[in-house]
């Protein structure tokens, strides 16, 4: 690890005192976190001493890489944790101590901790017997995320530490509602109380419960306290920004009990604000350390891209800027009539980046406020064809909606006839599409159609038995791994049963990974292959199987949940994106929480209105269920463009401080459902424009 003469001087403060380092993206703050972790440790600190937080597991990576760096000291391991995982961990240590204060109902008992995804199966079963009595009858959203927004509020009740029970009440109160949505509230408040109780009679923990139960129960424990004093005497919190106010509450009560702690706080931060995350509770730190410093200097972004930032922000603000950037050397703007037009635009140039100026894929990225699957197929399928590859991340994507764990789905069924599930021609001819490599879809419905038997279409015939001609359209290289595929699964019925990620990891370990079978190249499909055996390994350890009277129930229950859209619980290897030789194509937001830069990036429909307005989630607030909202205070429309306004300026100081080089903006005539483009970034950039040639021509 190299550091600067600035970096070392600020890391290497004393070890009895605190520092609040803050600055903006590409400073190089992390790196001081970096350059203080070597210093801890090659100063003789023991490493079990040190606990680096973070808000989320991504935006630690770059510590565990340097954690794995050989020329570290020996002995001992630092401790990296977000404030989740530090509550779990506490919670599964102390359980006896607070369990029964805490109100469950046999303390006796382990805890059982829920991920996103068994949260969502549990909170199901309180919800839907509701939903067939008319509940939610007028909220026209996903069965998925109107579950997943009743845990949100759980979740930011326990964020802002207020109670559960104040849910309703809070939304009702100050948003400027029909009484349609206004008996909605209320109905998000009965299944949160309804889904609480459930969780302490059967020491289920949620996030929720897990914070609640460090921040109100174990944190009062002298006991408890002791520990924690005695465990760890040197800290690391990274991105406080990004961090919920109880994890900033905690932090200031235990920073005295530190030897030595370095927060580091990124000024116009706080992406992760629809989850919970406070810049104001985090810049407010910095009375509570005993010194401060600033970086100024960017190691990634250039003047000229920095005047850029600069004057966007003006621009979105309806601010003036100092002085007038030169766009045309480090924004470049195009316009085209259509999206496949933009797409071929955005296709040829990465093309020409690459080939002609020698752009690492690696150091190229394609950015969009949504992620559609037309859109993303669209853009991989188009740089593949001019043999660039490309990789992605979706952490809100549902496992249901990708097509590799259909095809699983598909292939499960077919080896496990047991269970009942039918299996149609369709369903079949698109798993074989997945699973065998350059099979079109009109010769996988061909084999589909030929081959597929029985009552619930569990039966395959052989390649070898369908007639010579329908042999030589298939194509015998196709026909030869479909008889791999067939001949697997034929085998594997006759023998006991696997556990289900175990047949997923032998399907996938024995056939599918293979050089002729879908996912021997494709990198989108294994990592959802990774995450799918996560998740049932996850549910197996939250859903007891025994529990099912029948063999294959507890299987059934599993594919039923996630073919229900259950969103995926975050995988961290989802999100490697370092060190691959293909163009990310991502959301924008998702993007900053990798905490990366690059030199080039494209900015997608720079007309639409993602870029600054929120999702819609009729059932909570990001605002509304903050600290910094007063309760009864009306929200209203023009507090809402305020908070679009800022959105899109913390957006875009985010990218651009992450952008070395260039960045491309396209602007779309029509969107993809056809409506004309007028969003809030377009409208920024196209001032920025006119002012631009307003210049020049006064010059001229």
């Amino acid at each position: 690890m190299i550091f600067s003469t600035e970096q070392e001087q600020i890391a290497q403060f004393p070890l009895d005192s605190s520092l609040f380092l803050q600055g903006n993206a590409g400073c190089g703050k992390t790196t001081v976190g970096l350059a203080r972790l070597q210093f801890l440790l090659q100063s003789g600190i023991p490493a079990n001493e040190i606990l680096i937080l973070v808000p989320q597991r991504t935006l630690g990576a770059v510590y565990l890489k340097a954690l794995a760096d050989p020329d570290l000291p020996p002995g001992g391991q630092v401790d990296l944790v977000t404030m989740g995982g530090l509550a779990q961990r506490m919670t599964s240590l102390f359980w006896q101590l607070a369990a029964t204060s805490a109100g469950f109902t046999h303390p006796e008992k382990p805890p059982i901790f829920l991920t996103l995804e068994t949260a969502q199966y549990y909170m199901a079963r309180i919800v839907d017997p509701l939903l067939a009595q008319g509940y939610f009858e007028n909220i026209h959203i996903d069965r998925g995320r109107l579950i997943s927004q009743i845990l949100d509020n759980l979740n930011k009740a326990a964020a802002m530490g207020f109670s559960h029970l104040e849910i309703g009440e809070r939304l009702v109160s100050s948003l400027i509602t029909d009484p349609s949505q206004k008996h909605g509230f209320l109905h998000v408040q009965e299944c949160a109380t309804r889904f609480r109780q459930n969780c302490l009679q059967n020491q289920l923990l949620d996030f929720s419960l897990q914070l609640e139960m460090l921040s109100q129960h174990l944190w009062k424990s002298f006991l408890f306290q002791k520990y924690l004093h005695h465990r760890y005497h040197h800290l690391i919190f990274d991105n406080v920004e990004e961090d919920i106010p109880v994890a900033h509450d905690l932090i200031r009560e235990w920073l005295p009990h530190f030897n030595s702690a370095l927060l580091i706080h990124d000024l116009d931060g706080g992406f992760r604000q629809f989850l919970g995350a406070d810049p104001i509770s985090a810049a407010a730190l910095k009375d509570s350390c005993k010194e401060t410093a600033t970086l100024h200097e960017s190691f990634i972004v250039p003047a000229g891209l920095s005047r850029v930032q600069h004057g966007l922000a003006a621009s979105i603000l309806h601010k003036e800027p100092q002085s007038p950037p030169d766009l045309h050397e480090w924004m470049v703007e195009s316009h085209a009539p259509f999206f496949p037009d933009m797409i071929r635009q955005i296709c040829d140039k990465v093309d020409h980046l690459i080939h002609n100026e020698q752009i690492p894929p690696a150091e190229i990225v394609i950015l969009s406020p949504f992620l559609s699957d037309s859109l993303l197929f669209s853009l991989s399928n188009g740089l593949e064809k001019l043999g660039i590859s490309s990789h992605t991340i979706r952490p809100s994507r549902s496992l249901r909606d990708e097509p590799a764990v259909q095809c699983l789905f598909t292939l499960a069924a077919l080896a496990h006839p047991q269970w009942g599930i039918p299996i149609t021609k369709a369903d079949f001819s698109t798993a074989l599409m997945t699973s065998v490599e350059n099979l079109d879809p009109i010769r996988a419905y061909f084999i589909a159609q030929i081959s597929l038997r029985g009552k619930n279409g569990h039966d395959i015939s052989s390649f070898d038995l369908i007639n010579p001609q329908a042999q030589q359209r298939i194509t015998f290289s196709i026909g030869n791994r479909f008889e791999e595929l067939r001949n697997w699964i034929m085998t594997y019925q006759q023998r006991q049963p696997d556990p289900l990620d175990v047949f997923f990891s032998r399907l996938f370990g024995e056939i599918l990974s293979r050089s002729g079978f879908g996912f021997h190249r494709d990198h989108n499909a294994t990592a959802a292959a990774a995450r799918l055996i996560e998740s049932i390994q996850k549910f197996r350890r939250a859903i007891n199987p025994v529990t099912f009277s029948t063999p294959g129930e507890f299987e059934k229950e599993y594919i039923q949940m996630i073919q229900s859209g259950i969103l995926a619980a975050l995988s961290l290897p989802a999100w490697d994106v370092m060190d691959k030789d293909s163009v990310l194509i991502s959301p924008a937001h998702t993007f900053l929480m990798t905490n990366q830069s690059v030199k080039i990036q494209f900015w997608l429909d720079i007309g639409s209105r993602g870029w600054s307005e929120r999702l819609y989630q009729p059932l909570t607030h990001p605002v509304v269920l903050s600290r910094n909202w007063q309760t009864s205070r009306k929200w209203t429309d023009e507090h809402e463009l305020e908070y679009n306004r800022l959105i899109l300026f913390r957006l875009t100081a985010g990218l651009i401080r992450r952008c070395s080089q260039r960045i491309y903006v396209y602007a779309v005539g029509m969107d993809e459902q056809g409506n004309e483009q007028r969003g809030d970034l377009l409208l920024a950039i196209s001032t920025l424009l006119q002012k631009q040639r307003a210049l020049e021509g006064h010059h001229v």
